[in-house]
């Protein structure tokens, strides 16, 4: 087990991040959408993207607990020498993918006016902005 406050720190913020991209999808899921401005096919836009930030989150904890244990790689040894430790490689996977869900997210939201104040701006904003946040962490991080 690491005794360093920063690893216990990032690793809880890795383990909120996956319950809240959890959480989000299951309130998400409950919801009509079905609000005038929303775009024009917006509910199959946003759909697949639960497979992605389900895998992110799956990715995120795996992170998280081999950080906080400094578990051993294991059979991951046997397809190569490691210059850094499982948990961090995966840390920096979740970063990409964390920064690459962003700007999709970035895009589509200002492209589509969902920043406005009256679309839930604010709200997607806060989840552009975490996002984002949470993968410049990792990256600086684990780089």
């Amino acid at each position: 087990m690491s005794n360093e406050p920063i690893v216990w720190i990032v690793a809880a913020l890795e383990v909120v991040a996956a319950l809240v991209i959890m959480t989000y999808w299951i309130t998400w899921f409950r919801q009509p959408h079905d609000e005038p401005w929303l775009p024009d096919g917006y509910v199959d836009h946003e759909t697949p993207f639960v497979y992605a930030d389900a895998i992110l989150a799956i990715v995120l904890v795996t992170a998280a607990v081999l950080q906080v244990t400094e578990a051993p790689p294991g059979a991951i040894e046997m397809l190569g020498p490691r210059s850094r430790p499982v948990g961090e490689s995966l840390g920096l996977i979740a970063a990409g993918m964390l920064t690459f869900l962003g700007i999709l997210d970035l895009a589509y939201f200002a492209r589509t006016g969902l920043f406005r104040r009256e679309h839930d701006g604010i709200v997607n904003a806060g989840i552009v902005a975490g996002v984002l946040f949470l993968g410049v962490i990792l990256a600086l991080r684990f780089v």
